[in-house]
Order: structure tokens, then sequence, then C-alpha cells
């Protein structure tokens, strides 16, 4: 496994931001996905789309920091939604059940028209 992640911005729309991200999610990169999509949520992007197409390898590690990233968006009134998720993770969010709280889409369109734009509501 390598230490390697990417990540581009492929939108940016007033509170929803799309993050592309490539590599192996493992315990050596999932706090830099955790890093990087708490930062887009802090930066006023509360509604999250994590493209995941590059995704080579993921690990509890990487589902641990999903659930997370989950957590703060919620917290910051956002949601956070997966889109081309390759198969045999897919099959993983599936058996684990976090498919269930972890809305997956075909591509990063079909998410940002599914997701909601609007302002988070005021705490």
């Amino acid at each position: 496994m390598t230490d390697d992640l990417t990540f581009t911005t492929t939108h940016t729309d007033g509170h929803l931001t799309a993050l592309r991200v490539g590599g192996e999610i493992g315990i050596q990169t999932a706090p830099a996905l955790r890093k990087e999509a708490l930062d887009a949520i802090a930066q006023g992007h509360p509604h999250l789309i994590l493209d995941l197409t590059g995704i080579t390898f993921c690990d509890s590690s990487g589902f641990n920091a999903l659930i997370g990233i989950m957590r703060c968006a919620t917290a910051a009134h956002g949601s956070l939604t997966l889109a081309a998720v390759p198969d045999r993770l897919l099959r993983m969010l599936d058996l684990t059940g976090l498919s269930a709280i972890l809305p997956s889409y075909p591509d990063t369109d079909a998410a940002m028209n599914a997701r909601p734009t609007t302002a988070p509501e005021p705490a």
C-alpha cells in the first residue's frame, strides 16, 4: 500500500462541493481524507460529494473516516454523498450496512442533482 492519496476539487457552488479522491484509503491515508473533507466543510461547503472513481483500496480506516466525515457534515447541517464508487467498495458498503446511511450515485453529476445546495439551517 502506498501513502499517496490525491484530491481534486471538481465543483464548488455555494454550500456544495465535489471532491475527487484517488489512491488507497488505509491507516496511513485515512487521516488525510478526513482532513481534506473537514477543511471543505469548514470553508462553508457542508454538502460534500466524494467522487471515489480513483480509489483502488479501502480498509476499515477508510470506512471510519467516511463515517466521521458524514457526522461532521451532518453537524454542520450538511450531507455526505458518494459518487462513482468502485464495485468492490460498493459491495463492502452494502455488507457493512453503510450504504443505508451513505447515499451513492453513479457519477458526480447525478450526485449533484440529488443533493441539496441550500444554505445550512442556523444553529
